[in-house]
């Protein structure tokens, strides 16, 4: 391929794989470019420079980012300047420039504050990789955020693992846990709703594992820091993801219980209904000890609405291992899951295992777990049906005039937008429930 001219660019698109949390980076590397003079190419238009954020969970990650550089050739046969950046520059590093010669930025999650004078670097012809890993420095490098276009926003408050699960590149990817300071994460969260949001959803590797001290020097946890944020004005919803349950505190727990502003959905991943399969994975809870949990949060708050993970086929799964995991999803009865087949990572020791479960097998059991998985989500939207709750429009419908919202458990709910408008809070009767949706019918606007 040909380079596009050395030059420095004018325009710039992101493209974020995977979690939350790449989208959360994706749009703090726009604002960081568009701080730098830079504007984001509309749809169809070429841009100067291509940042592809990528995430290394799903197996053959880093080929498929490599089949995406494939595809910025242009036409004329030149590319953008294309900077790879994310969980696989993180693992792959100067490898991917060594593939992939039109890549011009290498950058890891914890350096891509160090954008702007990398990609100036590349355009003067030289490849430019940073996947230093320094502690949580970049939030300290990263613009002021802007107004913001959506009533509902991320915020990262901890990044990194100490868990060491035995299938994951969490923490060779993003490094140690930390967490941003309590003063720091206040002040993005004002700056959010006084640029608009009225949600806003904090992010982490281990979400629940943050803590720090307070304006008084007092530490927090995640509930104390909840329980600043709901004094915030303006801010009508949070919520948070992803939770480690050996993180889960009583604290958190009663949070839901006594703080207004926070969902009833908890996203508390088991990945196994298994106790010896939960152990070979280097997870530190149990079968018991995560029902224990669960059973702790519907006395604190009986509506909240249970998610988590699953993995299918980790090495040694038995039949057995395996009927022990449906069955804590019949126990737990879950508003909304994602399961996968176990992959192997490398470098991770259960890729090293014996007694990898063959394809086949993983397929198998992948089928009926999801389709136990999805019973569940469905009875739990119609059981909705007839509720009273408040939802808040984020997006327009397929339909003419249709809003869509969701609800308090994290449901799609949508309705006759007639006098509404996105942001807005609606307290909605449930009518209807299909499997991925709901049909609300509008009571009254809920004053901000």
């Amino acid at each position: 391929m040909t380079q596009s001219p050395a030059h420095d660019p004018k325009t710039f698109r992101v493209k974020s794989y995977g979690c939350q949390m790449n989208v959360y980076d994706g749009e703090r590397i726009g604002e960081l470019l568009g701080a730098r003079g830079m504007t984001a190419a509309g749809d169809g238009e070429d841009a100067d420079l291509v940042v592809l954020n990528t995430c290394h969970i799903r197996e053959k990650a880093a080929e498929k980012v490599y089949s995406d550089i494939g595809r910025q050739r242009r036409d004329d046969g030149t590319t953008p300047i294309i900077a790879v950046a994310g969980c696989v520059a993180q693992a792959e590093g100067g490898e991917i420039a060594r593939r992939a010669p039109s890549v011009g930025v290498v950058v890891g999650p914890q350096a891509y504050h160090r954008l702007p004078e990398l990609v100036a670097r590349a355009a003067r012809g030289e490849t430019a990789v940073d996947t230093d890993m320094p502690a949580i420095s970049k939030f300290d490098h990263l613009p002021r955020r802007p107004v913001q276009p959506r009533p509902s926003a991320f915020l990262s408050i901890q990044e990194g693992c100490d868990k060491f699960c035995t299938y994951c590149v969490v923490p060779y990817t993003r490094g140690a846990e930390i967490s941003r300071p309590f003063g720091d994460i206040v002040e993005e969260a004002r700056a959010l709703v006084e640029g608009g949001a009225r949600e806003i959803t904090l992010l982490g590797q281990n979400v629940n594992a943050w803590t720090g001290d307070d304006e008084r020097g007092h530490g927090q946890g995640l509930d104390g820091l909840i329980r600043a944020l709901d004094a915030l004005p303006g801010l009508a919803r949070i919520r948070y993801m992803t939770s480690h349950p050996n993180d889960m505190t009583q604290g958190l727990i009663d949070a839901h219980r006594d703080v207004p502003s926070l969902m009833p959905y908890l996203h508390l991943p088991v990945q196994s209904g298994s106790t010896r399969i939960l152990k070979a994975m280097n997870r530190s809870h149990s079968r018991e000890s995560y029902l224990e949990i669960i059973e702790r949060a519907r006395v604190a708050r009986p509506d909240i609405a249970i998610s988590g993970d699953f993995i299918v086929g980790f090495p040694g799964e038995t039949d057995q291992d395996f009927e022990d995991t449906l069955s804590i999803v019949r126990e737990t009865r879950y508003a909304a899951a994602f399961s996968f087949k176990y992959s192997p990572r490398p470098g991770t020791p259960a890729a090293e295992m014996d007694d990898q479960i063959a394809p086949e097998v993983m397929d198998e059991r992948l089928q009926r777990l999801q389709a136990l998985l999805a019973q569940q989500s469905q009875a739990f939207n119609a059981a909705s049906v007839g509720r009273t709750c408040a939802i808040m429009l984020e997006r327009t419908g397929r339909k003419p005039g249709q809003l869509i919202g969701k609800s308090p458990w994290l449901q799609s709910v949508h309705l006759d937008g007639t006098g509404l408008a996105i942001g807005d809070l609606v307290e909605v009767e449930l009518v209807s429930a299909g499997p991925n949706s709901l049909a609300g019918r509008e009571l009254r606007k809920v004053a901000a």
